[in-house]
């Protein structure tokens, strides 16, 4: 189950991208940051399908979105939108979002499953 919402999640991930960064008018490359996680979680799902690389890939991916949520997270912090500041590329802080909650939904589904494999193995 895990390795196809890898999948599912790094689409996500690559669409956010793309979208935000036609929405901002192709002003900076920066915006597709999403889509390279998405496209490299993404693979780590398709290599997850076979069963001999699915316990490696997955690992990778998980390591990936835990660099894409932090990464992510730190961006939104730094804007000061927390504190109530106005955000100065509100389109940013709305993708970076998105990309955290994302990041995280995987990160506890990810969890969940890597508990219960260990649990079914013993």
């Amino acid at each position: 189950m895990i390795r196809y919402l890898g999948i599912g999640y790094g689409i996500a991930l690559i669409a956010l991208g793309f979208v935000g960064y036609f929405a901002t008018g192709r002003t900076s490359l920066t915006a597709l940051i999403p889509s390279a996680f998405g496209l490299l979680i993404g693979f780590c799902g398709v290599l997850a399908l076979k069963e001999n690389l699915r316990k490696h890939a997955m690992h990778v991916a998980v390591l990936l979105s835990v660099v894409a949520m932090g990464g992510a997270g730190h961006r939104v912090v730094k804007s000061g939108v927390l504190t109530g500041a106005e955000a100065t590329y509100p389109a940013a802080v709305i993708a970076q979002s998105v990309m955290v909650l994302l990041s995280l939904v995987f990160l506890a589904f990810a969890i969940k499953s890597f508990i219960d494999a260990r649990r079914n193995q013993e």
